[in-house]
């Protein structure tokens, strides 16, 4: 992810988000690479339609922020997408990756676990929501053992 590339992801984060991220908090993901962080763009037809923003220390891999533009979902990008971050995180010898999601967001808990992600705890009230509040479901999947050729196989569309 360039600077560049900012308008683009941000145009995205703002549609795919109830709680989007701010430029700034792109821009400080960005410039902690040497920290252990990741931001990639995903490139479809040659525009740019998501993005990944990463972590990783101590052999933990968070994922942070990922996102597909809501117009491009449906055609197996978020699930290629997630078999890149996954892939990743085994490249930095992560032995387990973790990220929070929406308890609402079904769709996305349905991609998460049939990645073999595991529900491994419950943040209440954590993301704002039109409602008020609403909980984070926290995930977990163990990357010890995994090889980025078997992540790559199980995650193709």
């Amino acid at each position: 992810m360039l600077v560049a590339d900012l308008a683009d992801v941000l145009a995205i984060e703002n549609v795919a988000h109830l709680n989007p991220w701010t430029e700034k908090a792109f821009v400080d993901c960005m410039g902690s690479s040497e920290k252990g962080y990741a931001c990639q763009v995903v490139v479809y037809e040659r525009q740019i339609v998501g993005y990944a923003m990463l972590s990783e220390a101590a052999e933990e891999a968070h994922l942070l922020n990922i996102a597909i533009d809501p117009e491009q979902q449906g055609l197996g990008l978020g699930r290629r997408w997630l078999g890149w971050a996954i892939s990743w995180a085994v490249a930095q010898k992560s032995q387990t990756m973790f990220l929070e999601v929406r308890s609402g967001n079904l769709v996305a808990l349905s991609l998460y676990e049939s990645a073999g992600f595991n529900r491994i705890g419950l943040r209440r009230d954590y993301y704002p929501s039109l409602l008020g509040r609403e909980d984070a479901v926290v995930m977990g999947l163990d990357l010890s053992g995994l090889d980025i050729q078997e992540v790559t196989d199980s995650t193709e569309v």
